[in-house]
């Protein structure tokens, strides 16, 4: 199973290497899939609006809810996150060479969100890299009942494991 997480130690950092390494691989003509976040800071009206770029061609959605200043509860907008999943499910039917998914969150944590496009992904072949924090280690852990492995958050380290992946299903096939 070619299932990978990565976790970079500050606030949106893993966000930022994601999309970086999602962005350049598409530029060197691979079939990318998933989501890669975007955090939007507002000045003195509370946190940072969240989105994600649904790949490869896919809208940005608003996955995050303003609840007000305030507020100490949950932001995220599941039905929006359930949107990006059913678009990242449509377009890994259309064909990948590989699937990001931002973050193994909460929902996933659960049993709903991005878990069944990842299972399905691992299905057919297709390398998978995550996002991780470090409160749904033990979920994702669980999930991927041992079989994955955790890459250090540097930009060469996990684009080297997806091409090598990739080349590696293409081969196989």
């Amino acid at each position: 199973m070619n299932i990978a997480c990565t976790m970079a130690p500050g606030r949106g950092d893993t966000d930022q290497l994601l999309f970086s390494v999602a962005q350049k691989l598409r530029d060197q003509g691979y079939r990318v899939c998933g989501t890669v976040q975007v955090n939007t800071e507002r000045e003195k009206t509370g946190p940072c609006d969240m989105d994600v770029k649904v790949m490869p061609d896919g809208p940005m959605l608003r996955i995050s809810q303003n609840l007000g200043s305030g507020a100490r509860g949950c932001r995220l907008d599941a039905h929006s996150l359930e949107t990006a999943v059913g678009l990242v499910d449509a377009a890994l039917a259309k064909g990948a060479d590989c699937l990001i998914i931002n973050k193994f969150g909460k929902q996933e944590a659960e049993g709903h969100g991005f878990r069944d496009v990842i299972a399905q992904a691992l299905s057919l072949g297709i390398p998978v890299l995550v996002g991780m924090n470090q409160l749904n280690r033990a979920a994702f852990e669980a999930f991927a009942e041992g079989l994955s492995v955790e890459l250090e958050p540097k930009h060469h380290v996990l684009t080297d494991w997806l091409q090598r992946n990739m080349d590696d299903a293409l081969c196989a096939a």
